[in-house]
């Protein structure tokens, strides 16, 4: 169990689940299939369902695109997220349509009877609205106040939007506010989290490639999340999950461990430790497990591990809170493992 004391955000409901307040912290994704595809946004919103996605968005970037909402909301139980940028009419047409919650910034669709005209469709419904701010979009007099975007600029930006919202009494709001540069999304988020208390969408934005974005996104996150800040994140979905792992803010899964293998390792370790993590993906047993590449110091180094095996030289154990249960060929290890891991 972790130890971190979460800030106490708003609870917002979305679709069948809630963001804030005492809800577990959200995994979401989004759809990069062409709108235009429905077919294959579809099987995409399926996959990232069936990886454990918690709530998935897509862009409508015209009324065509609306067209998907039903298609998707059939194929998977998870809260949808229309991702509207200047046109409301967009907005309007995905509330209607039965999205479960929109993604567009206040001030990027015109005059106050048009903010209004979506408060008042989504306060209708029950849908809340999320505020994304990044780097890249700030308003041209704020980016003039400060000179660039620091994160003073974002958060200003963000309560902007917001308090266009509150103005017509709505307040089902999420906000994120993402930056490419990691110090300054970290930064952003904690003056955010200090100056509002509507839930928090952490995300680092135009990360790069797959594993510098993976990085740059445990990193930004992490570093938030062990603060308490933070309700729903966007990174790669397993990725998202082993960060949560990691800090301990999700417990209903494995936690696979494994060393860094040395000279005295005699089996192939790193391939071991993948077909573990593989096999263990639909496990829901909160257990520690170990993967460890020699049978002389494997298992009293990872005597935490309720359940572990470590290897030889041709052979390897198969060790439970440090205590050796029993030696078997290499070959059978992995087997093994999985039969003590069914009986736990």
């Amino acid at each position: 169990m972790s130890d971190i004391i979460r800030r106490n955000s708003k609870k917002v409901k979305v679709g069948n689940t809630f963001i804030g307040g005492d809800s577990p912290i959200l995994v979401q994704s989004m759809l990069n299939i062409p709108s235009t595809d429905i077919e294959g946004s579809v099987e995409q919103a399926k996959a990232l369902a069936a990886a454990g996605c918690q709530i998935i968005r897509f862009a409508i970037p015209n009324e065509q695109a609306l067209d998907l909402i039903e298609p998707i909301k059939n194929a998977v139980d998870v809260p949808l997220v229309a991702d509207i940028h200047f046109d409301y009419r967009l907005a309007l047409g995905a509330a209607e349509r039965g999205i479960d919650k929109i993604r567009i910034n206040p001030g990027n669709i015109g005059d106050e009877s048009r903010v209004k005209a979506v408060a008042d469709a989504c306060k209708l419904r029950g849908l809340p609205i999320r505020i994304g701010v990044n780097s890249g979009s700030l308003e041209k007099e704020i980016l003039a106040k400060h000179g660039s975007p620091t994160p003073q600029a974002m958060v200003e930006s963000a309560l902007y939007h917001a308090s266009l919202l509150e103005k017509f009494d709505f307040d089902d709001i999420v906000i994120s506010i993402k930056s490419s540069n990691v110090p300054t999304m970290i930064a952003a988020y904690e003056l955010a989290a200090e100056q509002c208390n509507y839930p928090l969408h952490l995300g680092v934005t135009e990360a790069g490639t797959e594993r510098m974005g993976i990085i740059k996104s445990a990193v930004g996150i992490g570093s938030l999340l062990t603060k308490g800040i933070g309700d729903t994140i966007r990174v790669e979905v397993f990725a998202a999950f082993d960060i949560l792992k990691a800090i301990g803010l999700k417990n209903d899964c494995p936690y696979l461990i494994s060393c860094p293998t040395c000279g005295r390792t005699r089996i192939d370790l790193i391939s071991l430790a993948k077909q573990v993590e593989e096999r263990l993906r639909n496990c829901k047993k909160p257990i520690k497990v170990a993967v460890m590449g020699c049978i002389v110091n494997g298992p009293g180094e990872a005597k935490e591990a309720d359940i572990g095996i470590a290897g030889g030289d041709g052979n390897g154990l198969i060790f439970k809170k440090g205590e050796i249960l029993r030696k078997v060929p290499e070959a059978d290890l992995l087997d093994e493992l999985m039969k003590e891991i069914d009986k736990l």
